[in-house]
């Protein structure tokens, strides 16, 4: 018996790639010859799988797969790092106090800004992806300092530069871009957080004076949460309804949620200007390096200029005008604007899951526990239990990784062509791939804590220490669904929907759903085809609920009561998505050591997902029992190889040692445990 290395071939269909969802007819020619002359496929392939795991490992080039990961903006990253290592005084130490980590974060991005020459401002509408690799690298820092600049440049200074007109930007640009004008992004509030529609401050146009009086008309209007308004913001972005005085009885008229800049502390002296009342949210689990608080406006005048009128604009004489016919479309675009602070959250989400990810394994790697009798004790990465909680949660990363890139690269795209296809399509990929990397995220954390045992629970391992619209997905991909019946044309995020829609609507193969070849199991077309075919049969049945439920509950009622399904159809299409991502960032791998590696470790987040829902596929009979338990066998493979080169994998996100210094990082072991023992008193 021979071993086998993950390779990219698949022996079912050795001419097809992932490249065959353009040609469906030469697909559907393929599979109607496999189902005439089906492969005699012998069951001990996966039994022997097992067997032979220990003698397969993969040779992997660290260097050229860090290469491969990091890209072209590699060199950005290194400067950051490279600064903050050359000044031990802007180091986030263990023990600090939250006004002592407030002020460093503070110092942390003058120092960036000022000293290390890193203007982040720059990139946030010319160069997003550049922005992005900048945000990364710093939040890997220190998550505060990350939180902390994101507030300032791509929420306040993206709010100027994305809602705002020329008047705006020249008169700002420099002094958030110095950070002379620090900022806030005034959004959410106490009884209102997604619902932006529903909030409650006002902003009404006083034509006598030619100003709004920003109000905060009760406790559940304060803003909330406004991260660098408890100490150092000197101006907020305040998103109030705008009220027009008028003739009739009503007295005024409600133009709808736009965008204002209020001052809120005096630029000589920092005192609270008159009117505005700032609370101090205080210490929280996480992040207490950033100065959340919440403000209160009680009559606060402004000049009309302060409007960010760019979709919306108020004359000296009081008259609205806006080149968008409806209330919906202004807020449509005006939230649509603000979609970088979503990639930013998913991009980001995935930093903290790299550094999360090496610290558990890398622990894990090298503490040692039990063992065969009268033998060294194992690595209690050797551990089957070990492997089931880390490796694919590892694999993700990954996915994470080349998905949260692609996303970066469209919304670039969108910036530069605002092409309303590809609008749409950033829109729904951001809001689902933010809501599932970040909920992912929160419990991996808790995960990788547990996996390092005592260790974990140290306050010097703060990098497992977090603060962090599916629903929103699953309604676009309803709409797809309507279209597609009624012969529109589909966005291209949703495009397979065409071709899996068919694939669901007829009968499940019973000839490929007994296949369960290595080969068979590992080709990205099956892959994929499961993933899709899941995501279109949800679709279907969840649209045929809502008709039903519709016409007794009404759309929301209906909605409310499928929303658990919806969640799944949403959560199912994201997970296609980011396997598609995936693969082709296998396939576009130039060095063959990393591309093999990848294509393992993309393997174990395919099958992995399959196997943890294949309760949907035995349902439908999509999968035969011995499928399913062949699956079952090769994930358990596959964990185990991509346990073998773990070390690698890890080493390939290339984080300084600073971030990941523990329960190890820059010790050894040993070390750290002389360390802890000495503290502890032993």
């Amino acid at each position: 018996m021979e071993c086998r290395n993950p390779t990219l071939q698949s022996s079912n269909s050795s001419n097809q790639t992932a490249e065959d969802d353009d040609q469906p007819a030469t697909r559907r020619i393929q599979r109607l010859q496999l189902h005439l002359n089906p492969p005699v496929v012998p069951r001990e392939n996966v039994l022997e799988l097992l067997s032979c795991a220990a003698k397969a490992k993969l040779s992997v080039n660290t260097q050229q797969l860090s290469d491969y990961m990091r890209g072209k903006h590699r060199d950005i990253q290194e400067r950051i790092f490279d600064y903050y290592k050359s000044r031990p005084d802007l180091q986030t130490p263990v023990e600090i106090s939250m006004d002592e980590h407030r002020e460093l974060c503070m110092r942390q991005l003058l120092g960036l800004v000022r000293e290390a020459g890193i203007r982040p401002f720059g990139y946030v509408a010319d160069d997003p992806a550049m922005y992005f690799a900048v945000a990364e690298a710093v939040g890997s820092v220190d998550m505060s300092l990350g939180t902390k600049m994101a507030v300032q440049y791509s929420l306040w200074g993206g709010s100027v530069l994305n809602l705002g007109t020329k008047k705006h930007r020249d008169k700002y640009y420099e002094g958030i871009d110095n950070l002379e004008y620090t900022g806030c992004f005034a959004m959410t509030e106490l009884h209102h957080g997604s619902n932006v529609q529903g909030l409650q401050t006002v902003a009404t146009f006083d034509p006598l004076t030619d100003e709004f009086i920003i109000d905060t008309p009760n406790d559940g209007a304060i803003k909330w949460w406004i991260g660098n308004a408890a100490v150092h913001g000197k101006f907020a972005t305040v998103f109030a309804k705008l009220m027009l005085p008028t003739h009739d009885t009503k007295g005024v008229s409600d133009m709808g949620v736009h965008a204002f800049i209020v001052p809120i502390r005096d630029l000589k002296t920092h005192r609270t200007l008159p009117g505005i009342e700032i609370h101090d949210c205080g210490h929280k689990v996480g992040l207490n390096g950033v100065d959340n608080g919440a403000l209160r406006f009680r009559s606060v005048r402004i000049p009309r200029d302060n409007l960010l009128n760019r979709f919306g604009d108020v004359s000296r004489d009081g008259k609205y005008s806006s080149p968008l016919p409806s209330i919906n479309k202004r807020f449509a675009a005006t939230l649509g604007e603000l979609v970088g602070g979503r990639v930013a959250l998913a991009y980001s989400s995935v930093g903290v899951l790299k550094v999360a990810s090496t610290i558990a394994i890398r622990y894990s790697l090298l503490r040692h526990q039990f063992g065969p009798p009268k033998q060294p004790e194992v690595s209690i990465l050797d551990y089957q239990s070990h492997q089931h909680k880390l490796m694919p949660m590892l694999a993700s990363t990954y996915a994470f990784h080349f998905s949260t890139l692609y996303l970066v690269e469209k919304y670039s795209e969108m910036k530069k062509s605002h092409d309303e296809e590809v609008v749409g399509d950033v829109h729904a990929l951001s809001a689902g791939l933010k809501a599932y990397v970040t909920s992912y995220t929160a419990k991996s954390l808790s995960i990788c804590r547990e996996s390092c045992g005592g260790h974990g629970r140290s306050s010097e391992n703060n990098q497992f220490s977090t603060s962090w619209k599916l629903s929103q997905v699953a309604g676009d991909l309803l709409k797809q669904y309507q279209q597609k019946f009624q012969g529109g044309t589909l966005a291209v995020t949703w495009n397979y929907l065409r071709e899996s829609m068919n694939s669901f609507l007829s009968q499940p193969n019973p000839v490929t759903a007994r296949w369960e070849s290595e080969d068979h199991l590992r080709d990205p077309n099956f892959q994929l085809d499961a993933f899709r075919y899941r995501t279109s049969r949800l679709l279907h049945s969840v649209a045929v609920r809502l008709r039903k439920h519709s016409k007794n509950l009404g759309s929301f009622g209906a909605w409310n009561r499928c929303l658990n399904h919806l969640l799944t159809l949403a959560e199912s299409h994201i997970e296609s998505v980011i396997l598609a991502r995936f693969i082709q960032s296998v396939q576009s791998c130039p060095d063959p050591s990393s591309r093999a590696a990848l294509k393992l470790v993309c393997d174990l987040y395919a099958l992995d997902r399959i196997w943890n829902d294949i309760g949907t596929y035995r349902n439908v009979d999509y999968m035969a029992p011995n499928k399913a338990k062949a699956i079952h066998k090769l994930t358990e493979y596959l964990s185990f190889q991509v346990r073998n080169i773990a070390k690698e994998l890890v080493d390939a996100f290339d984080l300084p040692d600073e971030v990941t210094r523990a329960p190890i990082g820059m010790q050894s072991t040993a070390e750290a445990y002389s360390q802890y023992t000495q503290n502890v008193g032993f």
